[in-house]
């Protein structure tokens, strides 16, 4: 199959997923073409034979794109280990793991720690907001400071963080809806009527 243009290989890869091809799956992972080891995680998560350490491999490529798709299909897991991903170079990256690990059921204090550090200072605003959405789905209290502050971020990051408030209670959240009922934008303003209706 290496002699094949790369869209003929893509293609045949990610058809192996639906037609129970495991072996031809399996062989993509090792394919020169980014979008080819993509197809191929997909291909082996869809026949239940993507593992561990497919996972592992897929998560220290060198190309952004298959390391984000090893991300997602590695939220629904207990395992590998993802958090450090938050420190990838690529901010798709760091967005896509932020998200993946607000799927996880358990986060650990250093993670917490590292989505908390994510929201407040990455330079992406995608990271920040991705961030903020998962520190509001985990809704652990030592994340409230955090997303409090993504109250006054970017328009995106402020609404994001409103919604995030839902996990919380306190009279510091009731003074961020309240602000945010007369936030200049107006998505921020709509989200916020969302959850408590109109003032």
């Amino acid at each position: 199959m290496d002699r094949l243009p790369t869209p003929e290989r893509r293609r045949l890869t990610a058809l192996a997923g639906h037609r129970g091809d495991h072996a031809a799956a399996r062989s993509g992972l090792d394919d020169p073409e980014p979008s080819v080891r993509v197809a191929a995680l997909r291909s082996l998560h869809r026949l239940d034979r993507l593992t561990t350490s497919d996972l592992d491999t897929g998560l220290e490529d060198p190309a952004p794109s298959v390391r984000i798709a090893a991300v997602e299909l590695a939220a629904g897991r207990t395992s590998p280990e993802i958090a450090h991903l938050l420190a990838d170079r690529d901010p798709a990256v760091v967005e896509t793991t932020a998200w993946a690990l607000g799927e996880r059921a358990n986060t650990s204090p250093e993670t917490l720690d590292a989505l908390m550090k994510v929201a407040a200072d990455h330079d992406d605003p995608l990271a920040r907001e991705s961030a903020v959405a998962a520190l509001g789905a985990i809704g652990d209290d030592r994340a409230l400071t955090t997303i409090l502050g993504a109250t006054r971020d970017k328009p995106a990051v402020r609404r994001r963080a409103v919604i995030a408030l839902s996990a919380f209670e306190g009279p510091e959240v009731d003074d961020a809806w309240q602000r945010a009922r007369t936030d200049r934008d107006r998505q921020v303003r709509e989200a916020v009527e969302e959850l408590l209706g109109p003032e």
